[in-house]
């Protein structure tokens, strides 16, 4: 029932270990080899898997979000680097960093009953969801995606971003568990008004100017992580749509 993650940088992989040690996200196994090594028989047994994995944004946004930490979930946020405009020497769907078609591979290989994802909204424009629509069509997925940025969750920085989920379309929650878990998070999203504990949306993080090696990982771990509460309410609308 452990969770997978699969995590190459190593920074970010111990970085995974920590926090799944401390409680903070589900309890499971941090896998450092690349997606291209991973094969379908490395993930038999667990219930959820969650590639590109990063600081585990994904994991703790299924928890924000009500879900159990053994419902069946696959999500991954290939890298943005061939994507962004941010990066100068970005080559697009040619970039061997394009890293969609090796989890696509897997989806095929081992039916997730739903992935949920995250990218770069620069790469709507070099074709990036178009081949993930229909890789995911393609395997019998039904998909939808939108662009959202971090300020709709109440961050003071736009951040925006392309989000989807793929349903396989197999039997999985009941209306009435749909309609706990939904109930549970309006509880939790009242409560944490009603206290002001609301997130804030400065990281702490200091750019750094001249080295200082300790903390060049973190900072990259952060640049690459997504911002949870947008992916809880991705999930939440997920399950609110569902027939």
């Amino acid at each position: 029932m452990a969770a997978y993650y699969n995590e190459w940088e190593p920074f970010a992989a111990q970085w995974l270990r920590n926090l799944i040690s401390a409680g903070h996200i589900p309890a499971g196994d941090v896998d450092e080899r690349s997606i291209t090594e991973v094969q379908p028989d490395d993930l038999r047994g667990y219930r959820q898997a969650h590639f590109f994995a990063g600081l585990a944004g994904w994991a703790y946004a299924a928890r924000l979000a009500g879900l159990a930490d053994d419902f069946p979930i696959w999500t991954g946020s290939p890298p943005c680097q061939p994507h962004t405009r941010a990066n100068p020497n970005r080559r697009g769907l040619a970039d061997k960093r394009h890293l969609w078609p090796e989890l696509a591979r897997l989806v095929r290989a081992c039916r997730p009953p739903v992935l949920f994802g995250e990218q770069s909204a620069d790469a709507i424009a070099n074709g990036w969801l178009d081949e993930v629509a229909s890789d995911l069509e393609g395997a019998g997925y039904t998909v939808w995606a939108k662009g959202i940025p971090a300020c709709a969750v109440g961050a003071e920085h736009e951040r925006l971003r392309l989000w989807f989920v793929a349903d396989s379309g197999e039997p999985g929650l009941s209306l009435s568990e749909r309609q706990t878990l939904l109930r549970a998070r309006r509880r939790e999203e009242r409560a944490a008004t009603a206290g002001g504990h609301g997130w804030s949306a400065q990281s702490g993080l200091v750019p750094v100017l001249h080295g200082v090696p300790g903390r060049v990982g973190g900072i990259k771990a952060a640049g690459n992580a997504i911002v949870p509460q947008v992916g809880a309410e991705v999930i939440a609308a997920y399950l609110e749509c569902l027939p």
